[in-house]
């Protein structure tokens, strides 16, 4: 089976954390943590940077290791390494996302995620408040 190593950003800001909606593919309209695959050589951290500027025009911190999901999709197994992130940039632009929005803990079953960032989304709500916020 394919294996694909990705990292994804749960970007944290007043309280909120950032969901994107996916544009494209099998999993058109479905929601996820923004991020991508990482390229031979990066770091996990280095990665991460660059899909967020690549993909929402945004400058992060990458602030603390969250998890790595491992799931396996009916063509490829994912591996996604996860991190709590912050913006160092006000401004977010949809670059390959149809949408987005802005949720409290309380709110992220509200959307329906990707399988793999489902796991993300049950350790979130693991997380106390005061972990979780930045």
């Amino acid at each position: 089976m394919k294996q694909i190593e990705v990292v994804a950003a749960v970007i944290r800001k007043g309280g909120r954390i950032f969901a994107t909606q996916r544009g494209y593919g099998d999993f058109k309209d479905w929601w996820e943590f923004p991020g991508g695959k990482m390229e031979l050589g990066e770091t996990p951290e280095g990665a991460l940077v660059r899909e967020i500027s690549e993909e929402l025009s945004a400058d992060i911190s990458v602030d603390q290791f969250l998890c790595t999901v491992e799931h396996d999709y009916p063509t490829f197994h994912l591996t996604m390494h996860c991190y709590l992130c912050s913006l160092l940039s006000e401004a977010l632009h949809l670059n390959e996302h149809e949408a987005a929005r802005w949720l409290t803990k309380d709110e992220l079953d509200s959307v329906k995620w990707l399988p793999a960032d489902v796991k993300v989304v049950e350790e979130l709500l693991r997380m106390n408040d005061h972990e979780l916020l930045e």
